[in-house]
């Protein structure tokens, strides 16, 4: 009887489309990025991105505790300084006790089952909201911003992080890093390569929290990559990988997933994909308009960076997610 090969059969009750299901998620698949500010007890909500706040360190503790207790392996720490330790050569990122060193000492102290992993990029610390060192052009410039990196790699290894994560996009700043790193005896150091950075308009919420934002849009096009680009990608992905690095991202996530799949196709290393901020606050604020379904859709998204081929996936909503999960 017509028709004899009947695919809804795998879709007739919840218990059978779990057996059969393509693709999982568990919180251990989720890393959670948290912010964090000066001061004792201070939590302030990002209005650019609702749900997410900067938490001084004691804080950051409380959600680095409860993201280990909801089965999250790593965090990813963002510091928002003061104006005042800002400056055009980003010394503030070389300082062993700056913000985020203290943050780094302060989650080993506390004892707390999770990795920790720290961008390394210098606009959080420069008074123009670049990623590295303006050189006379006007441009960024390149073996300048790589030495400056290398130094902020090293400062962040000593005060405890667990992964450094290049997110500059400087070409050959991976091997540099990896080079001070081991002479420095940091072998066990990992290296998360933001490998293909995208020139992104989603990036915008972010610089809000980080406070790197000028008011007006920042061009990085010079050294982030062209978002008409995939080949280009892969080229960069293999050349952080030949200079050490461990695993790789793709950024931003959900306009990239071709990215992320042909990353995943082609490369014999772990990928990580970054929902970033600009994916967050939309699916957000279209949730609180009454246009979405909050929880559903973003499951929807997360599940796709896994379809997609990313073993991790960065969002600010991992802690909330990696709770619902583990309640089901």
């Amino acid at each position: 009887m017509y028709p004899t090969v009947r695919l809804r059969r795998n879709r007739k009750a919840e218990w059978l489309r779990e057996l059969v299901a393509e693709t999982t998620i568990s919180p251990t698949n989720l890393i959670l990025p948290i912010f964090v500010i000066e001061g004792k007890n201070q939590q302030q909500e990002i209005k650019t991105m609702p749900g997410v706040y900067r938490y001084s360190i004691d804080k950051v503790i409380v959600t680095a505790k409860k993201a280990a207790k909801a089965g999250i392996k790593a965090i990813a720490i963002f510091p928002c300084i003061e104006q005042e330790l800002k400056s055009d050569d980003a010394d503030e990122a070389y300082n062993l006790d700056n913000l985020l060193c203290r943050t780094i000492r302060s989650l080993k102290n506390a004892g707390i089952d999770i990795g920790i992993i720290c961008d390394i990029a210098l606009d959080p610390y420069t008074t123009h909201g670049h990623d590295g060192i303006v050189g006379d052009d006007g441009d960024v410039d390149n073996d300048k911003t790589v030495e400056a990196l290398s130094n902020q790699a090293l400062v962040l290894a000593k005060a405890g992080a667990d992964i450094v994560a290049p997110s500059d996009m400087m070409d050959g700043r991976i091997a540099a890093i990896r080079e001070g790193l081991d002479d420095e005896g940091f072998i066990n150091v990992n290296i998360l390569a933001y490998a293909a950075k995208y020139a992104s308009s989603f990036y915008s919420p972010f610089r809000d929290a980080v406070g790197s934002s000028k008011g007006s849009y920042l061009s990085k096009a010079t050294y982030q990559m062209d978002i008409r680009n995939v080949k280009e990608a892969m080229r960069e992905i293999e050349q952080d990988l030949m200079e050490g690095a461990d695993m790789v991202m793709i950024k931003p996530g959900m306009p990239f997933l071709d990215v992320i799949h042909a990353a995943a196709t082609n490369f014999e290393s772990s990928v990580f994909a970054y929902q970033v901020s600009g994916e967050y606050a939309m699916l957000k604020f279209a949730a609180l308009a009454g246009a979405i379904n909050w929880q559903e859709s973003m499951m929807e998204s997360l599940i796709a960076f896994r379809r997609a081929g990313a073993s991790a996936i960065f969002s600010y909503a991992a802690l909330e997610f990696a709770e619902i999960l583990a309640q089901r």
